[in-house]
């Protein structure tokens, strides 16, 4: 009965008047925006947020007694807070700001290497993105581990038995995305995070793809890692959060050195703040920070199950709408998937399909979305990939339809 009512108060048409840039045109037509899961739009409340910091307290935090500065430091703090309260974190101080998601694994990755040693494993999946996996492969090259893959099904999941074969008393760490960018396959995560915590090993989450559909619970999925970035969340570009519990998070060295980090500093020795501070060296992006707080008041105003529940009439409308022209395959037939289409139309490429249906102003994402072993996995070069989000429309759907049958019959 709550999500009846909640979806009974959900009005996308209202909605999407909070995000200008849908009422603009791109080439004569209006704009028809599925490139989501490269990166979300800003609603006006987000904008007006920026606009306000840099209007009214632009000031570097943390090192000013000046009115400005304190207000600068507490509006970035409380955005610390409401991000701990958002991801369930225990304690303020787990949350450490970078500068989005890639940032946040390369530190995890950097702090590893001194914590593992030759004959080591660590384990990844096969559906990941780039940034999950060029880290830890410079890891293993610093360190003598080895990196072992958790092989894919072709319909686009985990094979787990697979899995758990490789598990052993050697695994150290494993990592693997909440929900693949590619094909949207939402993975087993808490089997995951059980069957590696079985054997001593540590787990981070690329949570992504996963933050803007499913608001993850930190302590109930007892992760030990979790990053995001706030572009994927109606937030900026630039900003992003590590979730690490605290145990974990004092094991790990210091990424950067600088400012901030620093406790005392002496030429014959530096020590280190206290978390978060320790890994937060130098001038951060303190609008960036504020505004992804803002942006996460923004979405769970609307509610994150009915966020979800909406988009998944869309991508069952869009998958039945597409699955009506002839010759179009889509990869990643997961049951359990967020609102993410990849596909190809038989031998067309798709950036062919991608560059016409621009002109009609549709914004799609073509090509191997930073997931090489994926599509490798499938023989293709790329895939088109649509991604949808609680502001867009069946109606736009239909434009999108339309306009790659349009498409197929200009390069058949």
């Amino acid at each position: 009965m709550k999500v009846a009512t909640e979806k009974a108060h959900f009005n996308v048409e209202t909605i999407r008047k909070d995000f200008p840039i849908l009422f603009r045109k791109v080439n004569g037509y209006p704009l028809v925006y599925f490139d989501n899961a490269a990166t979300s739009q800003t609603p006006q409340q987000v904008i007006d947020t920026i606009v306000d910091y840099y209007s009214r307290y632009n000031a570097n935090i943390h090192r000013g007694v000046h009115t400005l500065s304190q207000e600068a430091t507490d509006a970035y703090e409380e955005a610390r807070i409401k991000i701990q309260k958002h991801f369930n974190a225990e304690k303020s101080h787990e949350i450490i700001f970078t500068s989005g998601t890639t940032h946040a694994i390369n530190l995890v990755a950097s702090g590893f290497a001194s914590l593992l040693k030759k004959g080591d494993e660590i384990i990844v999946s096969a559906l990941e993105h780039h940034s999950n996996i060029v880290p830890w492969q410079m890891l293993c090259e610093k360190t003598g581990a080895q990196l072992k893959v958790i092989p894919m099904g072709e319909e686009g999941a985990l094979k787990m038995d697979e899995f758990e074969a490789l598990l052993s008393e050697k695994t150290k760490l494993v990592f693997v995305n909440h929900v693949s960018n590619a094909l949207g396959t939402v993975n087993p995560v808490k089997e995951i995070i059980k069957k590696a915590h079985e054997v001593g090993a540590a787990v981070l989450l690329d949570g992504a793809q996963a933050a803007p559909h499913i608001k993850a619970d930190v302590q109930e999925l007892d992760v030990d890692f979790y990053v995001v970035s706030a572009h994927k969340m109606c937030g900026p570009t630039g900003v992003g959060v590590l979730y690490g519990k605290e145990e974990w998070l004092n094991k790990l060295p210091p990424y950067q050195g600088g400012g901030e980090m620093i406790a005392t500093v002496t030429f014959e020795k530096t020590t280190y703040a206290d978390l978060p501070h320790k890994f937060e060296a130098g001038t951060p992006n303190i609008c960036g920070g504020i505004a992804f707080g803002a942006a996460l008041d923004y979405m769970n105003n609307i509610g994150f199950d009915t966020i979800a529940a909406y988009e998944q009439e869309l991508l069952e409308y869009a998958t039945e709408k597409l699955r009506e022209i002839e010759g179009l395959k889509i990869y990643g037939t997961s049951g359990e998937k967020t609102a993410v289409i990849s596909f190809n139309i038989g031998d067309i490429h798709p950036y062919d399909i991608g560059t016409i249906i621009d002109k009609l102003g549709i914004a799609v994402r073509t090509g191997h979305h930073c997931a090489q072993p994926v599509m490798d996995f499938y023989g293709i070069p790329g895939t088109v990939r649509a991604s949808f989000a609680f502001y867009n429309t069946k109606e736009e759907i239909d434009v999108f339809v339309k306009a790659v049958e349009r498409a197929k019959n200009m390069l058949s």
